[in-house]
């Protein structure tokens, strides 16, 4: 491990760790199909299996809201207009009815985040940061 590596990860054991868990909805999906994306990759088990999934894969929007949402009821009381910005790295996909556990660690107004699936204990959104206003 690299020492950059190393002192980030000491940091990040010296700040506060919180932990909310989330279980998506079986037809988030479908549901966010409504806001105009409609990839079969998110409907159709046929053409998921055919793009080398199990089944169909929850929208990127629907597990980066997940987070936010972790990220405002932690750490901003719920308030949207406190969050300046968010973002994060795809890094697993996530399937309709999975828990998502949020993981963060907050200095300040910077709140670092991962986002894990429980069942399978894989990171699915990485390097997560969120930057609040006062």
């Amino acid at each position: 491990m690299r020492a950059s590596t190393a002192g980030s990860a000491a940091r990040r054991r010296r700040r506060r760790r919180r932990i909310r868990y989330r279980r998506g909805r079986a037809n988030l999906a479908l549901l966010y199909r409504l806001n105009g994306d409609e990839n079969p990759l998110h409907a159709d088990p046929q053409r998921a299996k055919a793009a080398g999934f199990e089944r169909p894969i929850l929208h990127g929007a629907a597990s980066f809201g997940i987070a936010a949402r972790a990220v405002l009821r932690e750490c901003a009381d719920y308030r949207p207009e406190r969050l300046k910005s968010i973002e994060a790295r795809f890094s697993r996909p996530v399937f309709p009815g999975d828990t998502i556990r949020t993981e963060m660690w907050r200095e300040g107004e910077r709140i670092s985040f991962q986002c894990r699936v429980v069942s399978r204990n894989e990171i699915v959104l990485s390097n997560g940061l969120a930057t609040l206003r006062r």
